[in-house]
C-alpha cells in the first residue's frame, strides 16, 4: 500500500462554501474508489478566488497523487479553474485541437435541436470554444453527456462541477488510468455497536490490537443520537481480509473482558 498513490479531490466554487449547493462528488468519489479497493485520502474545498484555487492546484500537483478536480472550467467570468491549472504549472494555455472539433460538434447538435442554422462565427460560438482552452500538453477526459471535455495534466483531473457529467468521467478515469491499482477485496471492516462506554476507557485496547497486528487500523466512530442504536460507539478494525479477522477477535475479547454491553456486528 504504501507504494500507491494517494487518492485526493478538490471541489470548486463559491456556491458549495455559501451552502447554496451541497457537495455530492465526495461521497460519490468514495463510492467510486471502494469499488475499486482503494480509498480517498483527503479532500480540499475552495471557493472562486482564483489565488487560492491556484495555490491549491500547486499543491495538487506537487503531491504525486491522483487527484480529481471538480467544478470552475466553464467559461463564465466565476470560472477560474482552467487558468490557474495553467499558472500552477507555470505552462501557457492553449485551444486543444479535439476539444476545439467537439465543442463545435456539440454546438452543431444544439442548432439542430434548436431548428436555427449553425454559425461558427456567432460571438457567443466564438466564446464556448474558451471550454477547450487548456495548458499546453493536457489530454482530453470525454464527456458522455454533451461533449465538452473535461482535461488532465500528470495525474491531475479536471472535470465539470455537474455530477451527471461529472461522476461518469471520473470513472472513466480510473478505469482507463488507475486499473492496476485497483485491490478489489483487499480491504475489510470488522466492528461492533458497543453501548454505555467511553472511548477513552477503550483507547488501551485499541492501542494494544494495533501493537499486535501491525498493518490494522482501528476506528471508533462515537454518536449520541444515532435513530436506530441511540448512544454508543461503532469501534472496530479494518484493513487486509487475512489480518482483520484475528485482530477482531482480539477486539471482542477485550470488550468482553471489560463487560461492555455489545450490539450488533457489521462487516464492510
Amino acid at each position: 500500500m504504501s507504494s500507491r498513490p494517494d487518492f485526493g479531490l478538490v471541489i470548486v466554487g463559491d456556491e458549495i462554501l455559501s451552502g447554496k449547493r451541497a457537495d455530492k462528488h465526495m461521497p460519490k468519489l468514495i463510492e467510486l474508489l471502494a469499488a475499486r479497493g482503494l480509498q480517498l485520502a483527503w479532500a480540499d474545498y475552495v471557493g472562486d478566488s482564483p489565488e487560492r484555487i491556484t495555490a491549491t492546484l500547486q499543491r495538487a500537483f506537487a503531491s504525486g497523487d491522483v487527484v480529481f478536480s471538480c467544478g470552475g472550467i466553464g467559461a463564465t467570468p466565476d470560472d477560474h479553474t482552467r487558468q490557474c491549472a495553467g499558472r500552477a504549472l507555470g505552462i501557457e494555455l492553449e485551444l486543444h485541437p479535439e476539444a476545439e472539433a467537439l465543442i463545435r460538434e456539440r454546438m452543431q447538435d444544439v442548432a439542430r435541436e434548436q431548428g436555427v442554422p449553425y454559425d461558427p462565427d456567432r460571438a457567443d460560438n466564438v466564446h464556448r470554444l474558451n471550454m477547450g482552452v487548456f495548458p499546453k500538453g493536457a489530454r482530453l477526459i470525454p464527456n458522455p453527456y454533451n461533449k465538452i471535455p473535461g482535461f488532465s495534466v500528470g495525474d491531475v483531473h479536471f472535470v465539470p462541477g455537474f455530477p451527471v457529467m461529472a461522476w461518469p468521467m471520473m470513472e472513466w478515469v480510473l478505469d482507463g488510468r488507475y486499473a492496476h491499482l485497483f485491490q478489489r477485496g483487499a480491504w475489510v471492516e470488522k466492528s461492533v455497536i458497543v453501548f454505555g462506554a467511553m472511548e477513552a476507557t477503550l483507547t488501551p485496547l485499541m492501542e494494544q490490537v494495533e501493537r499486535d497486528h501491525p498493518g490494522i487500523k482501528v476506528f471508533s466512530l462515537p454518536s449520541v443520537d444515532h435513530p436506530q442504536y441511540g448512544r454508543h460507539i461503532d469501534l472496530g478494525v479494518k484493513g487486509a481480509p487475512g489480518a482483520v479477522d484475528p485482530a477482531y477477535v482480539q477486539l471482542l475479547a477485550g470488550l468482553q473482558a471489560l463487560e461492555a454491553k455489545l450490539g450488533p456486528e457489521l462487516v464492510r
